[in-house]
């Protein structure tokens, strides 16, 4: 969408993440965290919905969405549900970690690339279109693999800082539905302007990992 376009309310929030016990509370799965948060606050319990490889809450007029496909195959649940109920791309906000923001930071965009997460890339492909909000939430980079990091868990001091983030990622996603994503951007963004790392490490897989692990990243 554009980001000085109209603002339609979001109908299908989606919270990004790998299923399992193996990967809960995990880097990559603050999406899932958030998402937990908001059906929390919200007194919603999810559903397993088998066909759409989901785990789904509705909340009056719109729906919290879990993808239980692993992190790549993300597209498929959100294309799946977005397509049962006939939301368009840009009334679908998805929710994710990010690397390259500093732990705890939030960065709200009305649309862009996958900017290197597999699961944004998988949601692209299958909307076919990059037009849709979206919430990240930074998870830092460390000097050691991405993959190694995003599927390790948080460190207690870790864990502090990233629960005043998700308390705040949760008014920016009430903040995107009663104002608009114009307003819930001048208030997050630049409350937290993020600070891009100097140097990028490329994302980098190994055979060894295994489908899952790989699919996971």
């Amino acid at each position: 969408m554009n980001e000085g376009a109209e603002f339609r309310p979001p109908r299908l929030i989606v919270g990004l993440g790998n299923p399992g016990r193996k990967y809960v509370e995990t880097r990559h799965n603050v999406g899932f965290m958030i998402i937990d948060q908001m059906a929390t606050e919200s007194a919603l319990q999810f559903a397993d919905e088998k066909r759409w490889k989901s785990q789904i809450a509705k909340d009056s007029d719109r729906f919290l969405l879990k993808p239980q496909t692993y992190m790549n195959d993300s597209g498929l649940a959100v294309g799946k549900v977005s397509s049962f109920y006939k939301i368009e791309a840009d009334q679908i906000l998805i929710i994710y970690d990010d690397l390259d923001l500093d732990l705890g930071q939030l960065r709200i965009r009305g649309q862009g690339s996958a900017g290197g997460h597999n699961g944004v890339r998988s949601i692209i492909s299958h909307l076919g279109t990059q037009n849709f909000p979206r919430l990240r939430v930074g998870i830092g980079r460390k000097e050691e693999e991405s993959s190694n990091h995003v599927l390790g868990k948080f460190s207690t001091e870790e864990r502090s800082i990233l629960e005043k983030s998700i308390k705040e990622a949760v008014l920016a996603v009430t903040l995107i539905s009663d104002q608009g994503i114009s307003a819930a951007m001048t208030r997050f963004n630049a409350s937290g302007e993020a600070r891009k790392r100097k140097s990028r490490e490329p994302e980098s897989s190994t055979e060894s990992k295994g489908k899952a692990e790989s699919s996971a990243e």
